[in-house]
C-alpha cells in the first residue's frame, strides 16, 4: 500500500520561510519522479514544483521561482520543499505526489499517488 506522508506545514508571517517533507512507503522510490502541488480555497489544484527520479532536474513554477527549492533524498524515501521569502498568496494546502518513470510532469493528471495534504497559511 502506497503512502505519501506530508509534515511541516504551519502557520508563518510574510517573508519567512517553511521546510514541509513528504515520506513515501509502498514504492520503489527511486523509481518515482516527485512533485509538489497546493490548492487554495476556491481555486484548483497547481503546479509548484518537480524533481526526477535522481534529483538531477527539477521544475518549478514561475510564481515560486526563485523562493522555493525542492530536493528528495532517496536513502531515505524524502522529498522536501524549502520554501522561503513567503507572501500571503502561497497560502494554501500544499500536496506531495509520485510519478512512477523518468518524466517531470507538472499536470496532476500524471501523477500516480497523493498525499492527504499539510495547511501552509502566510499572514500579512
Amino acid at each position: 500500500q502506497v503512502q505519501l506522508v506530508e509534515s511541516g506545514g504551519g502557520l508563518v508571517q510574510a517573508g519567512g520561510s517553511l521546510r514541509l517533507s513528504c515520506a513515501a512507503s509502498g514504492l520503489t522510490f527511486s523509481s518515482y519522479a516527485m512533485g509538489w502541488f497546493r490548492q487554495a480555497p476556491g481555486k484548483e489544484r497547481e503546479f509548484v514544483a518537480a524533481i526526477n527520479w535522481s534529483g538531477g532536474n527539477t521544475y518549478y513554477a514561475d510564481s515560486v521561482k526563485g523562493r522555493f527549492t525542492i530536493s528528495r533524498d532517496n536513502a531515505k524515501n524524502t522529498v522536501y520543499l524549502q520554501m522561503n521569502s513567503l507572501k500571503p498568496e502561497d497560502t494554501a494546502v500544499y500536496y506531495c505526489a509520485a510519478e512512477w518513470g523518468y518524466g517531470l510532469g507538472y499536470d496532476p493528471i500524471e501523477y500516480d499517488y497523493w498525499g492527504q495534504g499539510t495547511q501552509v497559511t502566510v499572514s500579512s
